[in-house]
């Protein structure tokens, strides 16, 4: 059972994720790239080095999804007053337009994922969920290090 844990999730999260890209496509946005706009949006100013943290994704990958976004002038980019070679980063008005539809989405998603879950079962999911998530951003962190896992 344990072992089907993490199978479960990746099939969620590619099944989202294919749902999405298509419904984005009509705002040109693919590959993901909805879940950069989101988390600018909802951390107005971050650094693309926290942003991929965030996102658990390396910094080339990061860079090309928001090199994109700001393209498509969905996001831009503010210099540092201190560190020139970081840059803030900002949703746009166009950007603004579309978070909504994104939100909906979730929401959406959300209700059909947990379609007939008792609200106390949510409860103790949405714990554990959050603590896996922990576990594994940090060891996340740990084997970008170089930190080898011992298995």
């Amino acid at each position: 059972m344990e072992s089907e844990i993490l199978r479960q999730i990746g099939t969620i999260s590619r099944s989202l994720d294919s749902i999405s890209n298509v419904e984005f496509a009509q705002f040109d946005l693919a590959k993901g790239q909805y879940l950069y706009l989101s988390r600018i949006k909802e951390n107005p100013g971050i650094i693309q080095h926290r942003l991929s943290e965030l996102l658990c994704v390396d910094k080339s990958t990061a860079n090309r999804a928001i090199n994109k976004l700001e393209e498509k002038g969905l996001i831009t980019k503010k210099d540092d007053l201190v560190n020139k070679k970081e840059k803030h980063l900002f949703i746009t008005q166009k950007g603004e337009e579309i978070y909504p539809v994104i939100i909906r989405e979730n929401e959406y998603s959300t209700k059909v994922a947990t379609e007939n879950i008792s609200p106390e079962k949510m409860k103790v999911f949405v714990e554990v969920i959050n603590k896996m998530a922990d576990n594994i951003s940090q060891n996340w962190l740990d084997v970008k290090k170089g930190i080898k896992r011992n298995y």
